[in-house]
């Protein structure tokens, strides 16, 4: 008994997800770092470390998703973004161990595989991994009918990055009296965004295309701002100045991620009003009735990332972190404690 039943007809196109890797090869080509040694195609991604550069070269690896930020990216039926918070949630957080980012995978997963939405996807990668300085050296693209919904997909990335052992920042060195210097988020980054959709979807019934006078923009444009990438502000210190430790202020909020690089016996204070709370973080607190205490500890409230400098520098760390166009601002100093963060 023959069946002309194919893989095609049963919701899965090779032939689609072959013209799709044709069309982004161009883009893909321009993250290429001259340590690439594979084209893409390849069943791996190959990457030569230039030894000459490190005495003990110590590989950091990370991974991690946007979550359910996807959401209003599918609401919005825009998806050119979604690529930079991919990169961003996943060399942000290697790059606190001192580690420059060298090379990057995705996996996109879907339920039917749309090669224009797809691309819209891939060019916020390949953004991405050209303002962080890495290599796009190999990704899966996953068509799953039957798993996820036709018009929805779901993304997770995989950074490598190297530093030299003698130079890894664990937040060891820190100690009473150093100061704790906050750069300037984008606003949500990538972190709270089931609750966000609560709020602002489901309980005050607002749309994405909801004009909000607080923001200046459209909700949906608010939400979907990229998560900032701070590898070039690490790059503008690392040669001029000694940096203490860096957390990246995702989920947990500072109250969650400052304490992971403080040493025993020591607590971060962090002054209330030393740096600019963008009107989102206000604007979910009012409208969800959300307690304070419950906003500290989910979102960034303003402040992406964190390096804790030696109070001698801080000055100088402020200014090049400025001209290197990122605001920054002393938002807080150590003191003697246990590990916690204390808001003053």
């Amino acid at each position: 008994m023959s069946s002309d039943i194919t893989y095609k007809k049963s919701g899965v196109d090779i032939e689609e997800g072959d013209r799709f890797i044709s069309l982004i090869t161009p883009m893909v080509k321009r993250t290429f770092r001259p340590e690439v040694m594979t084209d893409i195609g390849a069943f791996s991604g190959l990457f030569k470390l230039d030894m000459t550069r490190y005495r003990e070269p110590v590989l950091v690896s990370g991974t991690d998703g946007v979550g359910t930020k996807l959401k209003v990216a599918f609401m919005m039926d825009r998806h050119t973004t979604v690529g930079i918070d991919l990169v961003a949630m996943c060399v942000n957080d290697i790059l606190t161990s001192g580690a420059e980012p060298l090379f990057f995978l995705d996996y996109f997963a879907t339920g039917k595989l749309k090669t224009g939405k797809a691309i819209e996807v891939i060019s916020g990668i390949v953004n991405g991994c050209e303002e962080a300085g890495c290599s796009l050296i190999g990704g899966e693209t996953a068509e799953m009918p039957g798993f996820y919904s036709e018009n929805e997909y779901d993304l997770s990335g995989f950074a490598v990055g190297v530093v030299d052992k003698e130079k890894i920042i664990d937040g060891s060195n820190i100690k009473e009296g150093d100061v704790i210097i906050g750069l300037a988020s984008s606003g949500l980054h990538s972190n709270g965004y089931s609750l966000v959709r609560k709020i602002f979807f489901e309980l005050n019934k607002f749309d994405v295309d909801s004009d909000v006078p607080e923001l200046g923009i459209t909700l949906g444009e608010e939400l979907l701002k990229p998560t900032r990438i701070y590898v070039q502000a690490f790059m503008a210190l690392k040669n001029n100045l000694e940096i203490k430790g860096m957390a990246h202020i995702t989920g947990g909020g500072i109250p969650g991620n400052l304490p992971r690089i403080l040493p025993e016996r020591v607590s971060a204070n962090i002054k209330i009003g030393s740096w600019p709370v963008p009107p989102i973080f206000d604007l979910i607190e009012k409208m969800g009735n959300i307690p304070d205490k419950e906003m500290k500890k989910t979102f960034n409230m303003g402040i992406g990332y964190i390096i804790v400098v030696s109070e001698g520098v801080s000055r100088s760390a402020i200014s090049l972190l400025n001209n290197t166009g990122y605001r920054a601002f002393v938002i807080g100093g150590i003191e003697k404690g246990g590990r916690d963060v204390r808001y003053l």
